[in-house]
């Protein structure tokens, strides 16, 4: 059984809180922000940092203090270059350059050796965080859509995909072997908590990452539709290495195809909390009945 400091507790509000805080007062932070000198809005997210200062593995601790302190200045500093360079938000290098970091940095997860495994989660929460800061607060990208102040049409279009999706994935994750149905279904309590933590810990971190920034730029380069198409595919690609040891294909497939789903939903309004439901449900779902 995993042991929760003092200590622990703060790190993992301390990495969440800037997730609630954009979702909730995303256009107040900016503005509050902008009020700034611009040195010290670009060395702010160093202050991102201070989880794994409280609550990150001991092993070889200089050189991971160095990465969490830093790596969020750097995108800060990145993303003020993007802005100036391209003002008309068409998708600069240094915008892909970041997408590229984060994502690998997850996927591969190359960070997570500097925490105990079952805090691994923090380290995705400080990513995310310096992404937000460094794409809502200093490259200011508009058309990602994050808020979290869910309306009713986020639940009508997320369950509008939802219903869309299912009728081709669960007859073809069948066929493939992929997906068994479960020989008993959980309770009201473990399915309510399944769905809580998909929605904040996979669902919404995904969404902001591949629709309300990469979908997003790449629309801006590539147009509506194939934009929805390779962010799709990208995101199958991504989960090449889930619960498998070799090349999911199976996985990957399913992935990019719901990523189909997560996508309209999302652009359906520029909605994030929209294609997080859709997400959030299918998670949801395959993890408790399939």
């Amino acid at each position: 059984m995993y042991g929760w400091s003092a200590n622990t507790v703060i790190a993992g509000l301390w990495a969440l809180a800037p997730l609630l805080v954009f979702g909730f007062a995303g256009d107040w932070i900016i503005r509050l922000c902008e009020r700034l000198p611009v040195p010290l809005r670009l060395v702010l997210p160093a202050l991102f940092g201070v989880p794994y200062l409280l609550a990150g593995s001991p092993w070889n601790r200089g050189h991971w203090l160095v990465i969490y302190f830093g790596l969020p200045v750097v995108i800060a500093v990145l993303m003020w270059h993007a802005k100036q360079y391209d003002p008309q938000e068409r998708g600069d290098w240094r915008d892909f350059a970041v997408l590229l970091v984060l994502g690998l940095s997850v996927d591969l997860r190359w960070l997570e050796p500097a925490w105990p495994i079952h805090l691994s989660v923090i380290s995705k929460l400080i990513l995310l965080d310096s992404g937000l800061y460094g794409f809502l607060v200093v490259r200011q990208l508009t058309g990602v859509g994050y808020d979290l102040r869910i309306r009713g049409e986020d639940v009508a279009i997320g369950l509008r995909e939802l219903l869309f999706f299912a009728p081709i994935a669960v007859p073809l994750g069948l066929a493939l072997g992929f997906l068994h149905f479960r020989a008993h279904l959980p309770g009201p309590q473990s399915g309510a908590l399944t769905v809580i933590f998909t929605f904040f810990f996979i669902a919404i971190p995904e969404e902001i990452y591949f629709r309300g920034w990469m979908q997003n730029l790449i629309e801006r380069r590539l147009g509506r539709d194939a934009s929805l198409c390779v962010t799709a595919l990208i995101f199958g690609l991504s989960h090449f290495n889930k619960r498998a040891t070799h090349f999911n294909w199976r996985y990957v497939l399913l992935a990019a195809i719901a990523g189909i789903f997560y996508g309209r939903a999302w652009r359906s309004r520029r909605r994030v909390a929209a294609s997080a439901i859709t997400h959030t449900l299918v998670d949801s779902v395959w993890s408790l009945w399939l």
